[in-house]
C-alpha cells in the first residue's frame, strides 16, 4: 500500500471521481490566470493568421508577464518553434496544442522517482514564513488520515515564530490528529527528536514535521535545518523520506529566489504551490519546475481542509487554456 500511496501523481490511488474533483479545484484556482495572461495567449492562437516573428515576440512578452520567467520563457518558445518548424505548421491556431505539449513536457522533465515504502514515513516541510506551510501540513494530515486511513502525527518544529506552535496545534485538532510540541522558544531539534520517538512508540504511519522559515536569519535557519535532518537520519537512516518545499505563488519570481536557499540545506525533494487562486500569474509554476528543478507534487486550491490537489501536468495546462 505504501508503495502506491507515496508514488507520484500517476501512481496515486485516486478514483476517477476524486481525480475529477481535484481537477475542478485546480481549474477554479487558476481562474484569474485563465482570464488574464493565459486568456490573452489563447486569443493569440485562435486565428488562421500566419505564424510570424511578431507572434513569437508577443508570446514571449505574455509569458514573462505571466511570471514564467525569462529563461523558462525562452526555453518554451524555442522548443515550440522547433516543433512548428518540424511539422511545417503555418497557422496560429495549429500552434496552440504544440505550445501546450511543450508546457506539459516542462513539468515532466523533473518528474520524481517512486517513493520507497517506509513506516513511519517522515515528511519534512520547509519554506519561508507566510508561504502556507502550516495549512499545507494540516491538509496533508487530513488527506492521509481521511482518504487513506493512515495514523498521522505532527511535529511543531517551528519554535521561533510567535504562536506557530499554537497554530499548528489548532490545525492538528481540526484534522483530528495528535501534535508533538514543546512551546515557543524550545529547541526545534529536541521537538523533532521527541516526535520521532513518539512516532515509533505509537506505531504511526506518517510523521509530518513543521520547520521555521524566518528570512531575517537565513544562515542560522539553514544550519538549523541541517541539524534537524542529521537528527532524523541518526534516528532513521533512510529518513526524511520526503522534503516538501512550500512556495507562495503570489510572491512570483521572489518566491523562486527564496526557495533556492532551501535546496541545498534542506535537501528538497518535492514542491507544493499555494495561493494560485490569489494571482493572475499562474505561469510561476513553470518557473518553479525549471528553476527549482524539483517536481511539483501538490497545489493548494483554497482555504478548506480538503482544498489540496495532486499536481497533474496535463490537467494544469489544460486548465490554464480552458
Amino acid at each position: 500500500m505504501f508503495k502506491r500511496l507515496f508514488g507520484r501523481t500517476q501512481d496515486t490511488p485516486r478514483t476517477e471521481e476524486e481525480a475529477q474533483v481535484e481537477e475542478a479545484q485546480v481549474s477554479q484556482s487558476l481562474e484569474k490566470s485563465r482570464q488574464g495572461i493565459f486568456g490573452r495567449i489563447s486569443q493569440m492562437f485562435a486565428t488562421d493568421d500566419p505564424v510570424t516573428d511578431a507572434l513569437w515576440d508577443e508570446l514571449e512578452e505574455a509569458l514573462i508577464q505571466g511570471d514564467v520567467g525569462l529563461e523558462t520563457t525562452l526555453y518554451l518558445v524555442n522548443r515550440t518553434k522547433d516543433r512548428v518548424n518540424r511539422h511545417g505548421t503555418k497557422k496560429a491556431r495549429d500552434v496552440r496544442d504544440m505550445l501546450k505539449a511543450e508546457m506539459v513536457r516542462t513539468f515532466q522533465e523533473f518528474a520524481g522517482q517512486q517513493k520507497a515504502p517506509a513506516r513511519p514515513y517522515v515528511v519534512l516541510v520547509v519554506g519561508v514564513n507566510g508561504a502556507g506551510k502550516t495549512t499545507i501540513i494540516a491538509k496533508l494530515a487530513h488527506r492521509y488520515k481521511h482518504r487513506f486511513g493512515k495514523k498521522v502525527l505532527l511535529a511543531a518544529g517551528d519554535t521561533f515564530r510567535a504562536a506557530a506552535t499554537e497554530q499548528l496545534e489548532m490545525w492538528a485538532e481540526r484534522a483530528g490528529v495528535p501534535c508533538v510540541s514543546m512551546g515557543q522558544g524550545a529547541d526545534s531539534a529536541a521537538v523533532v527528536f521527541k516526535a520521532l520517538d513518539a512516532a515509533v512508540e505509537q506505531d504511526v504511519d506518517v510523521l509530518i514535521i513543521d520547520t521555521a522559515g524566518r528570512l531575517q536569519a537565513k544562515f542560522n535557519l539553514m544550519l538549523e535545518l541541517e541539524k534537524i535532518r542529521n537528527i532524523i537520519r541518526r534516528k532513521m537512516p533512510d529518513a526524511p523520506h520526503e522534503v516538501l518545499l512550500v512556495i507562495d505563488a503570489t510572491t512570483g519570481q521572489n518566491g523562486v529566489l527564496q526557495a533556492k536557499a532551501f535546496l541545498k540545506s534542506a535537501g528538497v525533494s518535492d514542491v507544493a504551490v499555494t495561493k494560485l487562486d490569489g494571482t493572475a500569474k499562474g505561469g510561476i509554476a513553470f518557473a518553479i519546475a525549471q528553476d527549482i528543478e524539483r517536481p511539483i507534487r501538490y497545489i493548494g486550491t483554497g482555504e478548506k481542509m480538503g482544498d489540496l490537489a495532486m499536481f497533474d501536468a496535463q490537467a494544469f495546462v489544460d486548465a490554464l487554456f480552458a
